[in-house]
């Protein structure tokens, strides 16, 4: 049934097991590592380049496991040809991978790769993060909120002792705030002269 498949050149027999080989499947890796150096471009965009063909390899590598699985579950002498050329594809396709994978720096959490041993889902390594992070945030602007509220007491204290002083504080610090701003909107210009941010009359 696999001899449809013979496209590519390799001759390949009936696997028994009812099953059709996809032309991906068992094309030799080589194939994608060449298209690697076509394109010169940013690092960004190698990054991500490099990081599809990593995700591509380990699903072509899926796919040569599951035909594998067919051909052995359902084994005959007809599938001895099938099954050498598909372990070949597989010690190959992971060699591959191998060098694929040495042009890929990514960090992952040990956490994701516990989740993915226990069986879970690695999403919810990021659903805890963020609950983490909304729950300190919650936290700092408590801290936050805590801080302006004696801030505004002691100035109401202050005020009632020493208004002179208060009073000049208060001066001292509108035009610290003044000339932030105008600093702020300084910086916000864009280098052909237009503003990001409209300014306050």
């Amino acid at each position: 049934m696999d001899s449809s498949q013979n496209t590519a050149g390799t001759p390949v027999s009936g696997g028994g097991n009812g099953m059709i080989i996809s032309q991906s499947s068992d094309a030799s890796p080589v194939d994608s590592t060449a298209t690697a150096s076509v394109n010169a471009s940013t690092p960004a965009e190698d990054s991500k380049q490099n990081l599809n063909q990593v995700i591509n390899s380990i699903q072509k590598t899926l796919g040569i496991l599951h035909q594998l699985y067919l051909t052995v579950s359902s084994f005959n002498v007809a599938s001895q040809l099938p099954l050498l050329q598909r372990l070949n594809n597989l010690v190959l396709e992971l060699d591959n991978m191998s060098k694929l994978a040495e042009k890929c720096n990514i960090q992952v959490p040990m956490e994701v790769l516990n989740l993915i041993d226990d069986g879970k889902n690695p999403d919810e390594f990021t659903r805890d993060v963020l609950n983490n992070c909304i729950a300190k945030n919650q936290i700092t602007k408590g801290k936050t909120d805590a801080f302006k509220s004696l801030r505004g007491h002691l100035l109401e204290e202050l005020e009632q002792a020493f208004p002179d002083e208060v009073e000049a504080y208060r001066n001292v610090r509108a035009a610290s705030a003044a000339e932030a701003k105008r600093f702020a909107q300084a910086q916000s210009t864009l280098p052909n002269g237009d503003v990001k941010v409209k300014t306050e009359i």
